[in-house]
């Protein structure tokens, strides 16, 4: 099933090819007559290094999603920080919480930055390369896929950039020497970039591909869905109702292709590997192995990132979902006299990085929103079971009054989704311990473009049409509670709280509340962090994190502008 491989001796050319700089060494053993010298003129011969070039920013986004080396700034560009994320107790240092750190010197500003334009960096070569006259192509649907995809993440990376930092620089060229004069754009040319070079290769990716984890045109759609609803929402913020009201509109018809295109559909019955156990339902199906991919049966999967655990041992260490590890409980710390162990019924070896806030484990399921499949035990474990001998709850449902006894304990213990753990782990036999998850994960899944069509008719005045939307996934979950109109309130809460209950530990948060503009995302870092520093520390709003002021320092012949509040 899993084809798409990351690792390719041309990307190691390509990392060389594009490294800043190099130790000086003794100019001796510079002094020689090459036979040869790679440029990126010559580096590429054939079409299917081109294509492993490609295959190099998959590898790239693969890592920022599932990352498997437990980066801090990759937490942070997931959510921490935001209203549905924060730390434990036990990791009070990795906050994203305290203003009182937090500044345009962040590192994590600068990792986030920087990954992003790696990305660009490297679209931009396969872009250039698939026109070398000596690439000989086997079709020409093949050079114009293989650039489509290119083009793709080039449009994915500024539209990334232009939600979190706001105007950035648009590069399209091939960098050979350092320069220091880049200029900004501003947010909305950012966006209209992102569209105008999705809409240049939307026709040349396909409706369905055979691999799982390669673009398709649904991928494109979706994100000129997104794409649109930001430019709008930024166009409404410069006071352009005109050109808002047309980019809504568009964001839309982009919306209704996705959802309405005969391709994807939101999976209402028992699909998949493990369809035939009466535990399950058609929620809890669409996270099990072998059931995330569209090519498992999956019609809500637009996107996948694709983990291999075969690969994994023998070639690849980064394909893994280490998600029982970096976001589950640490159950054993928290309630030593109830519970203890690594095992499939504390939810795998979790050790904390990043744990949900009040908000994302018990606010959005409070009242008449309890009742709700991705509620239900099987997919949001509530019952866990003491396993200590002498505790008073052996093999008894652990009361959370219990578990949350103190702050420092309730950072600790919390329900168990069953995106991070499973109850069987793969790998067991070969020495693995339940740090890791070896299935493929989402990218896109079709719920994600139901919310945002909500959202863009609820900016177009449609909040009974916002309504309806929230309500396909309301009723696949066989919620009693269906919302109306009323509830689509103009701080889009209604929005973002369906968003926490369908896509927890899917979303990029920080993407979703600073597209949004307005006050929204300091106002909810304010209303729902876990620790109080957020409260306290938090005495500006912004909508728009910092340009990074090792960028603003290194281009030095062009000044940047940072981003207001900052």
């Amino acid at each position: 099933m899993k084809t798409l491989k990351y690792i390719s001796g041309i990307y190691f050319c390509v990392l060389l090819l594009n490294s800043w700089g190099c130790k000086k060494i003794d100019d001796k053993f510079l002094q020689t007559t090459p036979e040869t010298f790679y440029t990126v003129d010559n580096i590429f011969s054939t079409s299917q290094q081109v294509d492993q070039a490609v295959v190099a920013i998959y590898s790239i986004l693969r890592d920022m999603w599932a990352n498997p080396t437990e980066q801090n700034w990759t937490f942070v560009f997931r959510g921490n920080g935001t209203d549905m994320f924060d730390v434990p107790s036990i990791r009070r240092g990795n906050t994203f919480n305290n203003y009182g750190l937090i500044n345009s010197n962040n590192s994590n500003f600068n990792s986030v930055f920087g990954a992003w334009y790696q990305i660009i960096a490297k679209a931009n070569l396969a872009i250039y390369s698939a026109e070398l006259p000596n690439i000989s192509w086997a079709s020409a649907s093949e050079k114009a896929y293989t650039v489509a995809q290119a083009r793709f993440f080039r449009a994915f990376a500024y539209r990334n950039l232009a939600e979190l930092f706001g105007g950035v620089p648009i590069v399209t060229d091939i960098t050979k020497e350092a320069r220091y004069d880049y200029t900004r754009a501003t947010r909305a040319e950012v966006y209209q970039f992102a569209i105008d070079e999705l809409l240049a290769i939307e026709n040349d990716l396909p409706d369905v591909t055979a691999q799982g984890g390669r673009l398709v045109k649904g991928a494109a759609q979706h994100n000129l869905c997104e794409l649109y609803l930001a430019l709008g929402t930024q166009l409404q913020a410069n006071g352009d109702a005109g050109g808002a009201s047309n980019a809504f509109t568009q964001s839309i018809a982009y919306a209704n292709k996705v959802i309405d295109g005969g391709i994807y559909s939101l999976m209402t019955s028992r699909y998949g590997a493990r369809k035939t156990e009466s535990q399950g339902n058609v929620y809890w199906d669409l996270f099990q192995e072998n059931s995330v991919n569209y090519q498992d049966g999956n019609k809500e999967c637009i996107w996948a990132i694709q983990i291999d655990y075969t690969a994994y041992r023998a070639e690849d260490p980064r394909s893994k979902l280490p998600y029982s590890r970096t976001y589950g409980p640490v159950l054993r710390d928290g309630s030593p006299a109830n519970l203890t162990g690594t095992g499939a019924d504390v939810g795998g070896r979790g050790i904390a990085q990043v744990i949900p806030t009040m908000y994302t484990r018990d606010s959005i399921y409070g009242g008449v929103f309890a009742d709700d499949m991705r509620n239900s035990d099987i997919v949001f474990r509530r019952n866990i079971l003491g396993n200590v001998a002498t505790s008073p709850y052996y093999q008894q449902p652990v009361p959370w009054s219990v578990l949350y006894d103190t702050k420092d304990h309730q950072s600790l213990n919390y329900p168990i989704s069953c995106k991070i753990a499973t109850d069987k782990y793969t790998g067991i036999a070969d020495g693995e311990n339940l740090s890791n998850l070896f299935r493929d994960d989402y990218f896109i899944r079709l719920p994600e473009t139901i919310l945002l069509r909500a959202e863009a008719k609820q900016r177009s005045g449609d909040k009974e049409g916002a309504a309806a939307d929230v309500n396909l996934l309301r009723a696949r979950a066989n919620c009693s509670y269906l919302v109306t109109s009323a509830d689509m309130d103009d701080q889009f809460s209604m929005i973002l709280d369906e968003r926490a209950r369908e896509l927890v530990y899917e979303e990029c948060r920080w993407n979703t509340l600073l597209r949004m503009g307005g006050t929204i995302a300091a106002d909810r870092i304010r209303k729902y962090a876990y620790w109080p520093e957020a409260a306290a520390t938090l005495t500006f709003n912004y909508n728009l994190w910092p340009i990074p002021q090792l960028v603003i320092d290194a281009n030095k012949d062009v000044k940047l502008d940072q981003n207001p509040g900052w």
